[in-house]
């Protein structure tokens, strides 16, 4: 497995927020299944995903930060492509389509200043939210191959699993990134009990991937989730603690049933967030990567920034 080499400094790499409910909510763009790569078919669209993500390219410059792309591809995977039309070379092609836009735009930011890195995302078989039928670690594996391999061909520094419900999943796409030679980073979704959709807790979860894979994962993530719903399982005493690299939290407070029957977005309050986020990086120095989820703008992820480089001083 290749490993990433993340430079000591900057302390903090900065990435994007919730890319699909801003463009559904903020742009009015239409995200069939919420498959945000659909844009990369048009000038159009990638003139919206090429604005999107400039804005936070800016952010992480202003503040003196490297920056993680996470590509739009989190449904570009065959059941979700199959839905939309999409034919397995299609699916191909969009996913090196999401990379080649990624490195142009690394191009006109990256500095040695200012650490540039290319993350394939790889969103759940199923809902991100509710992990339904769990497939056995082989079927999940299997299914992720070919967009982790067309990813990684593509030009990734990295593969992501974002919003991974499950800890089978999560071992499969480990895996399949292992078949590409991918370095692969695990994001969990957690509910308000900061447990996995499964109950599974979350230093259990990390200990069986870790387990399972040799510990390939670069680092784990937590997602979809508010702070006060995760804060109290995060603790230095525990010996998963050191694999939390970084966090990509909602704004709302409010659970995920609550989320999903609510008509409006729920942006939280960004302030609040923000002193959230700068108390977790005080508290756990090993938190490299600051981001966001469902609702958050580049404007929770500015007042992110800004709370966290305060940390530092």
């Amino acid at each position: 497995m290749t490993d990433i080499n993340l430079p000591s400094q900057p302390r903090f790499i900065l990435t994007d927020g919730g890319l699909e409910t801003y463009l559904i909510f903020d742009e009015g763009l239409d995200l069939p299944d919420f498959a945000a790569f659909t844009l990369l078919k048009s000038k159009a669209g990638v003139k919206a995903l090429t604005d999107y993500y400039l804005r936070y390219l800016t952010l992480a410059a202003a503040h003196d930060m490297g920056f993680l792309f996470e590509t739009p591809t989190w449904r570009a995977s065959s059941d979700w492509g199959a839905r939309l039309g999409y034919s397995d070379q299609a699916l191909a092609e969009a996913n090196a389509s999401a990379i080649a836009l990624m490195i142009e735009l690394k191009q006109e930011f990256a500095r040695q200043r200012m650490p540039v890195l290319i993350s394939g995302c790889v969103g759940p078989r199923g809902d991100g939210y509710d992990p339904g039928q769990i497939m056995s670690c082989d079927m999940a594996e299997a299914y992720h191959v070919p967009q982790v391999t067309s990813l990684r061909a593509a030009g990734a520094d990295l593969v992501s699993g974002i919003t991974m419900t499950n800890t089978p999943e999560a071992i499969g796409l480990v895996r399949a990134a292992q078949r590409a030679d991918s370095p692969v980073v695990i994001s969990f979704t957690v509910e308000t009990d900061g447990r996995l959709p499964t109950g599974q807790n979350l230093g259990d979860a990390i200990r069986e991937t870790d387990g399972a894979t040799g510990s390939a994962p670069a680092w784990y993530m937590i997602n979809c989730a508010h702070p006060t719903h995760f804060r109290a399982q995060l603790n230095t005493e525990h010996d998963w603690m050191h694999r939390i690299g970084g966090v990509r939290a909602n704004s709302s407070c409010k659970s995920h049933a609550e989320l999903d029957e609510a008509t409006e977005l729920d942006r939280g309050d960004k302030a609040d967030l923000a002193e959230r986020y700068r108390e977790l990086c005080e508290a756990f120095p090993g938190l490299r990567v600051l981001g966001g989820c469902c609702g958050t703008d580049h404007h929770h992820i500015g007042e992110i920034a800004t709370a966290c480089s305060c940390a530092l001083s």
